[in-house]
C-alpha cells in the first residue's frame, strides 16, 4: 500500500497524533518514516507540556511502538533540542520501560543552556499548571480523552488508573500505576494490535484465550513474531473481504474476521514449533530492534522470520540468506519491470526462483559483477549481489578501523585507484562498497569496518572462484544425469535424478540454508523412500594445509555440511512439494562434500586419503570428493 501512494505527503498531511496511530501499524519507508519521527518529537513535546499525567501512558504507546533504532533517534532529538530531560525524564514508568530495552537517558545528555530556553520555560510552567487540572486536561490540544478509544485496551487500563488517581487528588509524577504499564509492554510493543484489530477478536483477547497458561513473557513474543510473519496470509484474507462469493464453502462457513485469527493462530503454532520459546523471544527482540528488520519480516513473511533469527538479527546477513528469492522478498524495493509482482504478491524465500529485475546499476555498468551473472542458472545480478556480501561479513581478512572521522579523511576516490587497481573492474565496485560501508556506520547499521582494497580484493577472488567451481559441478551432474546408471560417477542410486540449484532447507538446529546442490528421485518408488542427496561445494586452499590442520578444516567443513543440509530436511521449495506426499520433511541418505582440485590439494596424496578417512569416519553420512 506504501508504493502506491506519495507516503511522505501523506504523513505530512496528518496531525501528530494521528501520525503516530499510523506509525504503530509497522514499519513505514524511506522518507515517510523521516517525517512520522519528526511528528513523533513533536507529539511527546506538545504532549507534556499539555496533557499532564496522560501524557505518559501516551508517550510509552508512542515508544512501544516503535523499534529501537527509532527510539535512539527520538532520544537524540529531544536531547539535542534541550526537551529530554523536560519530557521523558519527568515520567517514571517510561524510564523503566526504556532501560528494560537498553536505553538509559544518562546516555543522551541535554545539551547546554541557550538564551531562547527561558522564555520556553515560562509557557511551560502555564502550560503545566493548566494540564494539572483534570477538566482543562481534557479540553486541550483536541481534548486528551477522546485519544482513549484509539488505545489497545491495555493502555486504556493504564489511561483509567491515571484518570482515577487524578480525580482522587493523589497523582504526583512517577506514581502512575507501574504494574498496570509493566503487564501492558513486557519489554515487547503491543502496538502492532492495529495489525488484527477489527476482525471481533483482537491481539489481546487473542492473547487471553490463547496462551492463557502460557509463560506472561512469552505471549508477546508470539504475537508480535506471527503477526509479522503471518501478515501476507492475513493481508489475502482481508482483501477477500467483500469480494463476491469470497469465503463461500471455505472453513466451513467461517467469516473474514474468524478466517484472520484462525490464521494468526497457526502462524503463532508454526513459528513456535519451529524456534522455541528462547527462539521466539529473541526473533520479537529482532524484529523489535530496527525499522529495517522489521520491514524485512513483514515483506519477506515467516521465511524472512526464519532467516532473521538464523542471521541473529542482521538483516544484511539474513538478505543474503534469502538472496535467492524474487525481488521485494528481502525487503528491498522491487524493481519496476515486467517481473515485479502484482498487488497482494509479495513473493517470499519459499518461491525461490529468481527473475530479472530492472537494476538500478545494471551489470554493463559493474563488469566485475556482471561476470559472475548466470541467469539462465538463476544467478542474477541481485543473487551475486547478495551472496557476495555474505562473502563480506564472513571474510577474515584486516579491515579499516570502524571510525566515521577516519573513513571519512581515507575515503577512496574513483579517480585515483592504487598502483595495480587502474584498470581493474572491481576498483569502481569496491569505491561504492567502501561507501556503502561508511553510511551503514553513520547510520549505526553496521559495526565492522570495510575491508582494506587488497583484502577486498583476496575475497572477491575466493568469491568468484567459489562461483565458477560451482557452475562446473552443476554441469558435471546434469551430464552425469544423462548417463546410463552404470556408468554415472555421482547419481548411480537415482533413476530419475532431479538436479535443483540453492534449494531452501529447514532444519530446528540451524536454521533456514540453501543446499548448493539437492538432488532428489524423480522415478517411481515401488515402495521405497524417496531418496534425497545433498552437495555442498568447496573452493579452498588446503595445499600448504599441514596433516592436522588439514584433518582439522575437512571435519569442520564435513559437520557443517551435515549441519546444514544433512540428517532430515524441511524442504521449502514449492515446485518439490508434488514429490512429497508424505509431507516436506524428508531424511537425507547422503551428503556429498565437493573440494574443488587442482593446485588447490596437498601434493602427498597419502596424507590425503588419511584426512578423507578420518573426517569420513568421525562425520557419517558425509563423503569427501574431490573435483
Amino acid at each position: 500500500m506504501q508504493r502506491r501512494v506519495d507516503m511522505p505527503r501523506l504523513v505530512e498531511a496528518l496531525e501528530d497524533w494521528s501520525a503516530v496511530r499510523l506509525g504503530a501499524l509497522g514499519p513505514l519507508e524511506g522518507p515517510a518514516a523521516q517525517v512520522l519521527q519528526r511528528k513523533r518529537f513533536s507529539f511527546l513535546v506538545t504532549a507534556t507540556r499539555k496533557y499532564g499525567a496522560y501524557a505518559q501512558v501516551l508517550s510509552l504507546y508512542l515508544l512501544d511502538t516503535a523499534f529501537d533504532d527509532e527510539v535512539r533517534e527520538l532520544l537524540v532529538l529531544l536531547a539535542k533540542d534541550k526537551q529530554l530531560e523536560q519530557t521523558l525524564g519527568q515520567m517514571r514508568a517510561v524510564r523503566e520501560a526504556l532501560e528494560q530495552r537498553g536505553f538509559k537517558l544518562s546516555g543522551y545528555p541535554d545539551r547546554d543552556e541557550q538564551p531562547g530556553d527561558v522564555l520556553r520555560g515560562l509557557g511551560r510552567a502555564a502550560d503545566d499548571m493548566a494540564s494539572s487540572i483534570p477538566v482543562v486536561d481534557g479540553l486541550q490540544g483536541g481534548g486528551v480523552l477522546a485519544t482513549r478509544a484509539h488505545l489497545p485496551p491495555p493502555y486504556q487500563e493504564a489511561f483509567d488508573e491515571t484518570e482515577r488517581a487524578l480525580n482522587r487528588e493523589y497523582f504526583a509524577p512517577g506514581h502512575v500505576a507501574l504494574g498496570t504499564f509493566d503487564s501492558m509492554t513486557f519489554g515487547v510493543p503491543l502496538g502492532f494490535y492495529y495489525l488484527v484489530a477489527g476482525t471481533g477478536h483482537g491481539a489481546y483477547s487473542l492473547t487471553q484465550r490463547q496462551y492463557e497458561q502460557a509463560a506472561r513473557e512469552l505471549v508477546p513474543a508470539l504475537l508480535l513474531g506471527a503477526l509479522y510473519a503471518g501478515d501476507k496470509g492475513m493481508h489475502a484474507l482481508s482483501e477477500a473481504r467483500g469480494a463476491p462469493g469470497a469465503g463461500q464453502g471455505a472453513a466451513r462457513g467461517l467469516g473474514v474476521p474468524e478466517l484472520r485469527l484462525t490464521a494468526l493462530k497457526e502462524m503463532v503454532q508454526q513459528l513456535e514449533a519451529r524456534l522455541g520459546v528462547d527462539g521466539l523471544r529473541e526473533l520479537a527482540r529482532d524484529i523489535q530492534a530496527s525499522r529495517e528488520a522489521g520491514r524485512f519480516v513483514a515483506v519477506g513473511g515467516v521465511d524472512a522470520a526464519l532467516a532473521l533469527r538464523e542471521a541473529r538479527g542482521n538483516v544484511a546477513r539474513a538478505q543474503a540468506m534469502m538472496s535467492k528469492a524474487r525481488p521485494g522478498a528481502t525487503g528491498a524495493p522491487a524493481g519496476r519491470s515486467g517481473a515485479e509482482n502484482g498487488p497482494g504478491q509479495v513473493a517470499t524465500v519459499a518461491d525461490n526462483t529468481a527473475r530479472p529485475t530492472n537494476r538500478a546499476a545494471g551489470a554493463a555498468e559493474r563488469p566485475g559483477m556482471a561476470s559472475l551473472v548466470d541467469e539462465g542458472a538463476g544467478i542474477t545480478f541481485e543473487v551475486v549481489e547478495a551472496r557476495l556480501a555474505l562473502a563480506e561479513l564472513e571474510a577474515t581478512g584486516p579491515r579499516l578501523p570502524a571510525n566515521v572521522a577516519l573513513l571519512e579523511k581515507q575515503r577512496p576516490s574513483l579517480d585515483a585507484p592504487p598502483p595495480g587497481a587502474e584498470i581493474n573492474p572491481r576498483w569502481s565496485e569496491y569505491v561504492a562498497y567502501y561507501e556503502n560501508r561508511l553510511g551503514e556506520l553513520k547510520q549505526g547499521k553496521a559495526s565492522k569496518g570495510p575491508l582494506r582494497w587488497d583484502a577486498y580484493e583476496r575475497m572477491w577472488g575466493w568469491f568468484a572462484r567459489g562461483l565458477h567451481f560451482e557452475r562446473l559441478m552443476v554441469a558435471l551432474l546434469r551430464a552425469d544425469a544423462t548417463l546410463p546408471k552404470a556408468q554415472r560417477r555421482f547419481l548411480a542410486d537415482f533413476d530419475r535424478p532431479r538436479i535443483e540449484r540453492y534449494v531452501g532447507v529447514w532444519k530446528p538446529k540451524s536454521g533456514l540454508r540453501f543446499a548448493d546442490v539437492l538432488i532428489i528421485e524423480e522415478g517411481a518408488l515401488a515402495g521405497r523412500p524417496r531418496r534425497v542427496e545433498t552437495f555442498s561445494f568447496k573452493s579452498r586452499d588446503l595445499a600448504l594445509l599441514e596433516e592436522e590442520a588439514l584433518k582439522t578444516q575437512m571435519l569442520e567443513d564435513a559437520r557443517e555440511a551435515l549441519r546444514f543440509y544433512g540428517e532430515t530436511l524441511d524442504i521449502r521449495r514449492p515446485s518439490l512439494q508434488p514429490l512429497l506426499p508424505g509431507g516436506s520433511e524428508v531424511p537425507v541418505q547422503r551428503v556429498r562434500l565437493v573440494y574443488e582440485g587442482g593446485s588447490l590439494l596437498p601434493k602427498d596424496v597419502k596424507l590425503l586419503d588419511r584426512a578423507v578417512e578420518k573426517t569420513q569416519s568421525k562425520v557419517p553420512g558425509v563423503e569427501v570428493l574431490f573435483q
